[in-house]
C-alpha cells in the first residue's frame, strides 16, 4: 500500500478484532492514542486530514509498480483469512511474484506490495510508496512486515522502498522501470527488529487500557500524518490558542505549549512570535476595527494599470505522468478564469479555458492565453508565484510563444501583498492573507462571492480532483463537471475584482 492512512480505512479499524496490522504499526509508532480512539472514539475522528485525492494516487502507482518484476498474481482483497489462504497456496506453487501478499501470525497482520518468492524459505519484500523519496516512517512499515515473515519462517533477503523517481520524463510509452526507484533498507530493517518487539508489546497492553490514556499534545500530531483526533485532544485548550495562530512555525507552537503560554492573553506578553502574529492576537483580543495602511495602499496600486486582466489557473499533479515532457507530480494547468476591464470605468468582461479530459491541455492552454492576455498589459493574481510558476513552465515547452508567455508573467502583480504585508487587516481574517479568508472577511453578507453556494466545487483541491476523474467519466457527467469546474475557476477571478475593488475604496 502507498499510505498509512489508506492502510488503516482499508483494514477495517471499525471492527478493531484486534489484530495488529503494519497500518496499525505504524500508526502506533506515530502515536498510539490514534488507535486507541480509533477504537473507543471513531466519532471524534476530523475525516477533512484525509485527502482522497492522494490515496486515489498512491492505489494507482501501487496498481502500476505490480508489474516491476513482470508477471505476477495477486491476492484479492477480502476477508483476511481467504487472503492469508490464497498466499499460502501461491507460496505452495512457487509462485515467481505475489501482489498483497498477505501473512498472519500470532494476531499480526500483513500485506507485502510485492513479493519476490526465490525459494521455500527465502523472500524479498518490496513495499511501495507514492511519494518521491524515502520517509522514516517507511522503514518501521517494512521492518514489521519483515518480524512478522521471520516469525513465519520465511528468510527475507532483502526489504525495499519502492517509490517516484521526480526526475523521469515521459516520453512516448510510460517506462515503469524508470518511473520508479527502488531502495534497499534491509540493513535498516534488521536494526529495527527489537523496536518492533517491543513496539508490539506496548501496543497491545495499551489498547487494553479502558480510561483514555493521558498522552500529551506533542510533533506526534503533526509527523509524520496530520492526525484527526487533534481537535479532539487540544480541546481542554482555550479558543482561540497558540496553535490557531495563523504562519507560526509548527515547532513554535509546541514551543509556547510547553511553556504554558496557551491562550491569546498569555501569547501578546511574550516574545516568540511575529510582528504580523501579534496583529492577529490583538486584534482578537481588542476587536481593534479594521487596520488599513492608506499610503502603502496607495503606493501598491498605482502599479495596478488599466488595461487590467484577473488571471486565476487551476491545475492537477498526477503522480504517474500522463503526457509527454512531463514529470511525476508535475502541476499541469488545466484551466483559467481571466476577469478584465479595458479601460477606467469600463465594462468588466471574462474569458475562460478549460480543457477536456484525455488530452494534454498545455498547447491549447498557452495558445488561448496568449489570445485572450495581449502584450503589455497589466495582469493581477492571487498569490502570483503560482501562476508565474505554470507560465514559466509552458514558455520552456513552446519556445514559439515563450515571448508573449514571458511578457504576460513580467507584467503579473500580486493582489496579495496587501494582506500578506498586513497593510489591510481585520479579525475575521484570523491572521490568513488567504483569499478564501479575506474574501469573506471583507464580504461577509455576499452570497455570490461565497464558495460554500458553489455546487460540486469548492475549493482547488475538488477542482484537480474533479478533473483528473473526468477521463472516467460518461459523456453527461463530463458535462455537468465542467460547469461546476467554471463556475468555481470564474468564482475566484470575479472574486479578485472585488477585491481590487474594495482595496481602490480604502484610499
Amino acid at each position: 500500500m502507498t499510505s498509512i492512512l489508506k492502510c488503516i480505512l482499508i483494514h477495517g479499524d471499525n471492527a478493531m478484532d484486534y489484530h495488529i496490522s503494519k497500518s496499525r504499526y505504524c500508526s502506533a509508532v506515530q502515536c498510539p492514542k490514534i488507535l486507541w480512539l480509533k477504537k473507543n472514539m471513531p466519532e471524534e475522528f476530523d475525516s477533512s486530514v484525509v485527502n482522497q485525492a492522494v490515496l486515489d494516487a498512491g492505489s494507482a502507482v501501487g496498481d502500476l509498480a505490480m508489474g516491476l518484476f513482470g508477471d505476477f498474481v495477486e491476492v484479492p482483497f477480502g476477508n483476511l483469512s481467504d487472503m492469508v489462504a490464497k498466499t499460502k497456496q501461491l507460496m505452495d506453487l512457487q509462485t515467481p511474484v505475489i501482489a498483497e501478499a498477505s501473512f498472519s501470525t500470532d494476531g499480526l497482520f500483513c500485506s507485502v506490495d510485492i513479493l519476490k518468492v526465490l525459494n521455500d524459505t527465502e523472500v524479498e519484500l518490496y513495499e511501495v510508496k507514492s511519494s518521491t523519496s524515502v520517509h522514516d516512517i517507511y522503514y518501521h512499515d517494512a521492518a514489521f512486515q519483515y518480524y512478522v515473515l521471520s516469525k513465519l519462517g520465511y528468510k527475507v533477503r532483502s526489504c525495499n522502498i519502492v517509490h517516484i523517481n521526480n526526475q523521469y520524463e515521459r516520453n512516448g510509452e510510460l517506462d515503469i522501470h524508470e518511473l520508479f526507484t527502488i531502495k534497499e533498507v534491509t540493513a535498516d530493517v534488521i536494526a529495527l527488529q527489537h523496536e518492533v518487539e517491543a513496539n508490539i508489546r506496548m501496543l497491545r497492553e495499551y489498547m487494553k487500557q479502558i480510561e483514555e490514556p493521558e498522552d500529551d499534545i506533542g510533533e506526534h500530531c503533526f509527523s509524520p500524518y496530520p492526525c484527526g483526533f487533534f481537535a479532539y485532544c487540544s480541546r481542554h485548550l482555550p479558543t482561540p490558542n497558540i496553535f490557531q495562530v495563523a504562519g507560526a512555525r509548527t515547532t513554535t507552537k509546541l514551543k509556547c505549549y510547553r511553556k504554558g503560554i496557551v491562550s491569546f492573553e498569555d501569547l501578546n506578553t511574550c516574545d516568540l512570535l511575529s510582528g504580523a502574529q501579534y496583529k492577529q492576537i490583538e486584534h482578537e483580543l481588542f476587536h481593534y476595527p479594521p487596520y488599513i495602511d492608506k499610503e502603502r495602499i496607495g503606493e501598491f496600486m498605482q502599479t495596478i494599470t488599466y488595461p487590467l486582466y484577473f488571471l486565476d489557473f487551476e491545475s492537477f499533479q498526477p503522480a504517474i505522468p500522463l503526457y509527454d515532457h512531463s514529470h511525476p507530480y508535475e502541476q499541469i494547468v488545466f484551466q483559467y478564469s481571466l476577469h478584465y476591464i479595458e479601460s477606467e470605468g469600463g465594462e468588466l468582461k471574462h474569458k475562460e479555458f478549460l480543457a477536456y479530459p484525455g488530452e494534454d491541455p498545455r498547447r491549447k492552454l498557452a495558445e488561448q492565453l496568449c489570445a485572450d492576455i495581449p502584450l503589455d498589459v497589466c495582469t493581477t493574481a492571487y498569490n502570483m508565484g503560482f501562476e508565474k510558476g505554470r507560465i514559466r513552465g509552458i514558455a520552456e515547452l513552446f519556445p514559439d510563444l515563450r515571448e508573449h508567455l514571458m511578457n504576460i508573467h513580467d507584467n503579473i502583480v500580486d493582489l496579495m501583498i496587501p494582506f500578506q504585508k498586513k497593510w489591510y487587516y481585520c479579525r475575521a481574517m484570523q491572521g490568513s492573507y488567504s483569499i478564501k479568508y479575506v474574501l469573506p472577511a471583507l464580504f461577509p453578507d455576499d452570497p455570490a462571492l461565497d464558495y460554500h453556494n458553489l455546487e460540486g466545487i469548492h475549493n482547488g483541491g475538488e477542482a484537480s480532483d474533479a478533473f483528473a476523474k473526468m477521463a472516467a467519466m460518461t459523456e453527461g457527467e463530463i458535462e455537468k463537471t465542467r460547469e461546476h469546474l467554471l463556475k468555481y475557476c470564474g468564482l475566484d477571478t470575479f472574486a479578485m475584482v472585488k477585491v481590487w475593488e474594495k482595496l481602490k475604496e480604502a484610499i
